[in-house]
């Protein structure tokens, strides 16, 4: 989701008014699938991957969690609401937990600040049903071409050879964003390094050339706060 500093001002500032922290701990759950959701969070420092995990193992990456991102269900308003998704977290830090019960009471006694929350889920609606668009439409090839366009609209830095994603990915960490095998991933980013589309230095990825990834997906040129991972 976006960051605290792209939110509503309203919204924003009731976020940063949490006092209560967790510390988030590499490899770690903040939170499960299945369990009460009764917290939401921040994310202070560090990075969690939101994720649907299957019991034979496999994995759904959703979302790419890193500082200021809002992470949890939104399921307000609900009796007995529980998490749908898991998050894990890749890198150790902290979350600011806002108690669900909190929330709902301020968007009960605050009309401006309902109305900008309702604004702000709904981006992160659209943000979601871009994603599956993608991964349905276009197979596994447009669904990696796609997840590295949003990698670079959340994470990427342009320099004089192109976009260069700061964050190492591993494979698999990619394969996940895809819903695929990393070996699928294996083969189509060689493919991409030998054509001089991207080129890949101890895990870092820059991509050389954004415009063939957008024109191999038809891309519609969704604004960058949609198109995007976290």
């Amino acid at each position: 989701m976006q960051s605290i500093k792209e939110m509503p001002v309203t919204l924003s500032r009731l976020f940063e008014t949490v006092q209560h922290t967790k510390k988030m701990e590499k490899g770690s759950f903040l939170f499960q699938e299945g369990m009460p959701a009764n917290e939401l969070y921040i994310v202070k420092s560090g990075i969690l991957h939101v994720s649907k995990i299957i019991p034979d193992g496999r994995e759904l990456t959703l979302r790419m969690c890193s500082s200021g991102d809002f992470v949890g269900e939104l399921h307000l308003f609900s009796p007995q609401p529980k998490y749908l998704l898991s998050g894990r977290i890749i890198e150790s830090g902290e979350a600011a937990v806002i108690k669900r019960e909190f929330l709902e009471e301020k968007l009960s006694q605050n009309l401006p600040l309902s109305f900008e929350f309702i604004q702000w889920m709904s981006l992160q609606y659209r943000k979601t049903q871009t994603k599956f668009r993608d991964l349905v439409l276009h197979g596994k090839k447009g669904a990696l071409y796609s997840t590295l366009i949003r990698i670079s609209n959340s994470f990427g830095v342009k320099t004089n050879k192109g976009s260069l994603i700061e964050l190492p990915l591993t494979n698999q960490e990619l394969a996940n964003f895809c819903g695929t095998s990393r070996e699928v991933v294996n083969r189509l980013l060689a493919d991409l390094r030998k054509t001089g589309i991207i080129s890949i230095n101890k895990g870092t990825i820059t991509i050389h050339d954004i415009d063939y990834l957008k024109n191999e997906i038809d891309c519609e040129d969704c604004p960058e706060d949609i198109c995007r991972v976290d």
